[in-house]
């Protein structure tokens, strides 16, 4: 039976993450009414329930997953089923020991949490497949059920990479098929270095256990093979799902501010990405990066900072999308009778909305009266079409009871359910994200960019949040893209740390410079596709197109600094400033002072800029100076102030713990407000 569900949702729409099996079942019809009394069309459930399903081999028992979509399409509510894969069945373990992943340490991860699988191994494949086919014969065609999420958080608990004999055999024939022969690695990797020549496939060890700092170029392809490893497992029972229950959409759930994996490459058989959103929490990877302001951490630890959600709301939304080479997903999507196909593209789910406070944080304070209804506005405004909140009740039992849902420990609403009860989403219409602006992000840079930092803090994704938070604070709406992905429309696109470069990209950024202003950060170009240098030195395949080369880099030790000077104006550097030597452009900014006195910090060939030192008030300002240049008119905005616009309505957002001022404007602490075009500040 095909879903009757109206094929393009009006405006935003609400769900929620429920645990039946964790609950009595006199409580579920009451439960589910309550859900749908919320205003929640969707319930996502069973992630974690193949030992529900199937507690002894072979023996499946259906009987309270039937009775549990009964009840909820009872009460009006559609279901999100999910395959149970990330929480396999003790007993699999027991009969199959060797599904269990393998540490970089070398140490079997034992059954006792979940994500305890790995990905190569053939005997949890056969398996993997089989629920998800046992699953999809029998709900797949179920009214009630309007679409599927895979798994649950590729990644989770460090299990992107797994170091196990079945992973060092499928790596052998994975690097076969891509060199052809042992010489042809050998060059790729630079093996004559150190003697680290191979004469056969199997002299291949895992890159985990040497003596020191691997070759970066093996441990670049091992990532490349582990995150084609966890494409693979997914496009399987993708493949079945689609099979078994057409006309329904597949997810899958991934994490903020996670590089385990390419989600590009594992997200090309999806229909949408969706992922997890934990502001308080994901704000503590900010503590972490030592190029952030400290102060963000303290400052919007009730709320998290607009950016750190905002980025990852922005990735998301661009992450399923058309690789100018074409992607290597062999599963065709099935695009008919979807209920939530839209007139806009893309879009992307919350599929986990915090609610009130998390519990796996090194500290977790309790959010800020407002900060859920503002969570949820915030997505809405980024391009999510579903908020679907992380839990229906807290868990009473196990890992989580500290961990909060809508519903307290004894079934009483919390503060989160009070604030999804305000909240009014026709104010939320569906539309675009009006982006003129592209940031350039992949995660092949960001492998070979934190393999060898060579500064104490430098990390890939503060660099590229560094230029992200600029953009964010000037009031701009950003596309966050592949940059294979295609790029035309855009005035400026950004590409904070685009390490890795090859011939074909460097060929796609000269076609995208013909049109709009390009701007680049440090360390560009400085790999080749294989992980080495160009031969020529940087910028290798884009010398051309920056017309310079990288002069000298210089790593700044904590408490060293670097000054810039552009225009008369002094800015000052840390960790990382590189100069350049031009060949066809010019020089905005030098440095002064120092081993680079004198030397190029910010270059500009046509319309390519190049910034060369770590500075985020040179960033802004360099930045704001291409964007006026380009028309795309930047307006500075308060700390915690932020607007996002989607279709015709501009949301004005407040994400300090105090009132703000701005534009005649008054802005209420933690707040959001959805004004159309004719309410907008000038």
């Amino acid at each position: 039976m095909t879903p009757s569900h109206p094929p393009h949702p009006s405006h935003l729409e609400l769900g929620v993450c429920d645990y039946p099996e964790h609950v009595p079942q006199d409580r579920w019809q009451t439960y589910a009414e309550a859900q749908k009394a919320l205003g929640l069309r969707f319930v996502r459930i069973a992630e974690f329930a193949w030992s529900r399903m199937e507690p002894r081999p072979g023996e499946y028992d259906w009987a309270w997953l039937d009775e549990a979509t009964r009840t909820y399409a009872a009460a009006g509510l559609e279901v999100v089923l999910c395959t149970p894969t990330a929480a396999p069945p003790a007993w699999l373990i027991e009969r199959h020991p060797e599904i269990l992943p393998v540490g970089r340490d070398g140490r079997v991860k034992t059954f006792g949490s979940r994500r305890h699988y790995d990905p190569s191994s053939p005997v949890f494949r056969e398996h993997s497949r089989r629920i998800t086919r046992a699953m999809a014969e029998r709900y797949g065609q179920h009214p009630a059920v309007v679409g599927w999420q895979t798994d649950n958080e590729f990644g989770w608990g460090d299990t992107a990479q797994s170091y196990s004999p079945a992973a060092l055999s499928a790596f052998r024939r994975w690097l076969e098929a891509r060199y052809g022969t042992t010489q042809a690695l050998n060059e790729a990797w630079g093996n004559v270095f150190w003697s680290m020549e191979y004469g056969t496939w199997d002299q291949i060890p895992l890159p985990n256990g040497a003596v020191a700092e691997v070759n970066p170029s093996h441990a670049l392809d091992f990532l490349r093979f582990s995150s084609d490893q966890i494409a693979t497992f997914q496009e399987e029972q993708v493949a079945i799902l689609r099979e078994c229950s057409p006309g329904r959409f597949v997810t899958h759930n991934y994490m903020g501010f996670f590089g385990g994996f390419d989600h590009y490459r594992v997200s090309e058989c999806l229909d949408f990405a969706s992922w997890d959103s934990y502001p308080t929490g994901t704000l503590e990877a900010v503590r972490e990066w030592k190029l952030a302001d400290p102060r963000l951490a303290l400052d919007f630890a009730r709320t998290g900072h607009p950016d750190v959600t905002g980025f990852n709301h922005d990735l998301y939304r661009g992450m399923v999308g058309r690789s100018v080479g074409g992607g290597q997903c062999s599963v065709e999507k099935d695009r008919t009778h979807s209920p939530l196909t839209t007139d806009h593209s893309p879009g992307f789910w919350v599929m986990e909305q915090q609610c009130g406070q998390v519990n796996w944080a090194p500290s977790n304070p309790l959010p800020a009266r407002g900060a859920v209804e503002l969570w949820t506005a915030q997505a809405w405004a980024h391009g999510a079409d579903v908020v679907s909140y992380f839990r229906w009740r807290a868990a009473t039992m196990a890992q989580e009871v500290l961990h909060s849902g809508l519903l307290r420990h004894g079934g009483r609403p919390d503060r989160g359910y009070e604030e999804v009860a305000a909240l009014d989403t026709a104010r939320f219409p569906n539309g675009e994200v009006p982006a003129r602006v592209a940031l350039l992000h992949d995660y092949e840079s960001l492998w070979v960019y934190n393999m060898q930092p060579h500064a104490e803090g430098m990390n890939y994704w503060a660099q590229t949040f560094a230029y992200y938070r600029v953009l964010r604070s000037v009031g701009l709406d950003v596309d966050i893209l592949h940059p294979d992905r295609d790029l035309g429309g855009y005035a400026v696109i950004v590409a904070p740390a685009l390490t890795l470069m090859t011939p074909e990209r460097a060929r796609h950024l000269e076609a995208a410079a013909r049109h709009s202003h390009l701007i680049f950060g440090p360390r560009t170009a400085f790999r080749t596709g294989s992980g080495r240098t160009p031969e020529e030195g940087q910028f290798g395949e884009l010398s051309g197109l920056v017309g310079a080369s990288l002069l000298r880099y210089d790593s700044l030790c904590a408490g060293m600094g670097q000054e810039v000077v552009a225009g008369g104006v002094s800015h000052l550097a840390r960790h990382w400033a590189e100069s350049y030597e031009p060949d066809g452009a010019h020089t905005l900014s030098r440095y002064r002072g120092g081993p680079l006195d004198g030397e190029s910090a910010v270059i500009r060939h046509g319309n390519v800029t190049v910034i060369g030192a770590h500075s985020e008030t040179l960033i802004a300002e360099v930045l704001e100076e291409v964007l006026s240049g380009a028309g795309v008119q930047p307006t500075r905005l308060p700390e915690g102030v932020r607007l996002s616009r989607r279709g015709e309505v501009t949301l004005l957002q407040n994400w300090n713990s105090h009132a703000v001022t701005w534009q005649g404007q008054e802005l209420g602490p933690v707040s959001a407000h959805p004004l159309r075009r004719s309410e907008v500040p000038a």
